[in-house]
């Protein structure tokens, strides 16, 4: 069997296994779990071969149907789209892990085998066949997958909060599917084709103010689905309201789906750098104003949040440069943001079950009563602000070196920004080190209404607590599950949540112990992206065959 006969199979095991637990129905748990966990590790198998396959041999080409391109359905696993199906294997299998501990915890095992956990699959198959599709139309394919999906995702539970995010959401999500299908509609009105290897040629004999129509409805149909600004304003009130799980899996994959898309485009479809500039000024206002928001929030997965929002503007930098170290550094960024803003909210779902919320107001002193959590929570934490020798770190050198070899004035204004914006973060999460695992411990007291708040022993803040509402600690109900109910605090971590988390954290050193490798395949990444012809004419052999 050839390595690209085992293209389809990210998309197409996902599927099959939803399907297969759908028709099992919520009994035989542990046959649900073998087959969940079981399929997503496949898919990183699969993942893995094709990468090797892909940095060997060139892009790796499927023709579904064996209906040759451009007619027909055509799958690419090229360095790009393999490196991508790799690391989203890697955090849905985690993430996946997770959700069994906490399903478990909950007592909530019904809920989660009925309806998460298939949904889960189906949003994985989503994200597989995004990253793989060589035409547009099944990109959007792919973008519709993981989008129903994430709508079941981020209302599960069907309490008010989540309801109100998701509507947010939905709006939000279904207007850029509507740009992102109406410009596809054009494309085939004025090229003939939605094959992205045919579209590299084709759009080059058009003229140049519908080529830059057409770029502008692309950028603006993916901007939206990344949380580029000024079109970011939706993700920091729908992320923080859903569950750790959907919570971590969104803010690490579905926003990186929407900066897949721009890379495949604009080296692909658009490689004149006309909109570089309006790229550079995007990437700059996206770090300053996510990371200003961040700086002024008190819960943590506000600040996580917003923090998310920001990075963005670090990769859409390294695109907006076009060279082929700018390139390379928005990969490596890309990996590595993946990967760390999954484990940061995995670990907040942590924190929330062992202090009872996520308000930094209202909790303190973890560092002693869950070290464990502290650590888990400050490496990725370093990482993400860009401490040296983290990952986070050689990601933003690259893009700096970048910055500076370009040697424009924008550029430097980026460069300057980028700086300011990784001092920014490395504050933000600072400060919530420092209030809730540093400072005195809260304690539990009660107000008049009955209801459980926290506070420390000085009687101000205490009143400032009740003032605030609160939430209960030792025992007390507090939070929010996989369904909606309260989450019981408890001092035992369930060992599937941790295991889960540690494995993501020491994926992310692992991205700063073999920084070398990983920037080697980043670099021939980028030359692979910056020269068009590899992949027309791996997809134009397939077409000959």
């Amino acid at each position: 069997m050839s390595t690209a006969s085992l293209v389809p199979l990210p998309v197409i095991l996902p599927l099959f296994a939803a399907g297969l637990k759908f028709a099992i129905g919520p009994r035989l748990p542990r046959l649900h779990r073998l087959i969940s966990v079981g399929t997503l590790a496949a898919v990183l198998a699969i993942a893995v071969v094709l990468l090797v396959a892909a940095d060997r041999d060139g892009p790796q080409v499927a023709a579904m149907g064996g209906w040759d391109p451009p007619l027909g359905i055509v799958l690419v696993a090229d360095r790009l789209s393999a490196l991508m199906l790799v690391i989203s294997a890697s955090v849905t299998l985690c993430v996946l892990i997770y959700s069994y501990g906490q399903g478990t915890a909950d007592e909530e095992e019904g809920l989660p085998l009925a309806v998460f956990h298939p949904t889960f699959l189906v949003l994985s198959a989503g994200v597989s066949n995004a990253f793989l599709a060589g035409d547009l139309f099944n990109l959007y394919v792919g973008f519709e997958i993981l989008l129903v999906s994430s709508y079941v995702l981020i209302t599960l539970g069907g309490t008010g909060s989540r309801i109100r995010a998701g509507t947010t959401y939905v709006v939000v999500s279904i207007l850029s599917s509507l740009l992102f299908l109406a410009a596809i509609g054009l494309i085939y009105g004025a090229a003939g084709t939605i094959n992205l290897a045919h579209l590299a040629t084709r759009l080059d004999g058009l003229g140049d103010g519908i080529r830059l129509l057409l770029q502008l409805m692309l950028l603006l149909a993916f901007g939206i689905k990344a949380a580029v600004f000024p079109v970011s304003a939706w993700l920091p009130d729908s992320y923080p309201t859903a569950p750790a799980p959907v919570t971590a899996v969104f803010a690490g994959l579905l926003t990186k789906v929407g900066v897949y898309a721009v890379i495949r485009t604009e080296t692909l479809l658009f490689p004149d750098g006309r909109v570089d500039n309006v790229l550079l000024v995007v990437a700059l206002l996206t770090m300053v104003v996510g990371i200003l928001g961040a700086v002024a929030q008190t819960d943590i997965k506000r600040m996580l949040s917003f923090t998310l929002v920001s990075h963005i503007g670090y990769m859409v930098f390294g695109i907006a440069l076009s060279s082929r170290l700018g390139l390379a550094g928005a990969v490596f960024y890309v990996v590595h943001h993946i990967t760390i803003q999954t484990t940061l909210f995995l670990t907040t779902g942590m924190i929330e079950r062992k202090a009872g919320s996520t308000s930094t107001e209202r909790i303190g002193g973890l560092a002693k009563t869950a070290p464990l959590v502290a650590v888990l929570f400050f490496l990725p934490a370093m990482n993400l602000a860009g401490i040296p020798p983290f990952s986070g770190f050689l990601g933003k050198l690259a893009l700096i070196q970048a910055g500076a070899a370009d040697g424009t004035a924008l550029a430097w204004l980026l460069v300057a920004g980028s700086v300011v914006t990784s001092l920014l973060t490395l504050y933000a999460v600072g400060k919530v080190w420092s209030r809730v695992f540093w400072r005195a411990p809260r304690v539990a007291l009660r107000g008049a209404d009955g209801a459980a708040v926290v506070g420390d022993a000085e009687a101000g803040a205490a009143e400032a607590a009740l003032d605030r509402g609160g939430a209960g600690i030792g025992g007390e109900v507090v939070g929010a599950t996989l369904g909606g109910r309260a989450i019981t605090t408890s001092s035992a971590m369930p060992r599937a949540m941790t295991g889960a988390t540690i494995a993501l954290v020491l994926l992310g050193l692992a991205f700063t112990v073999g920084a070398g490798p990983l920037a080697d395949l980043s670099d021939r990444t980028s030359g692979e992206l910056r020269d068009r012809a590899v992949y027309i004419q791996a997809v134009g052999r397939e077409g000959a065959t």
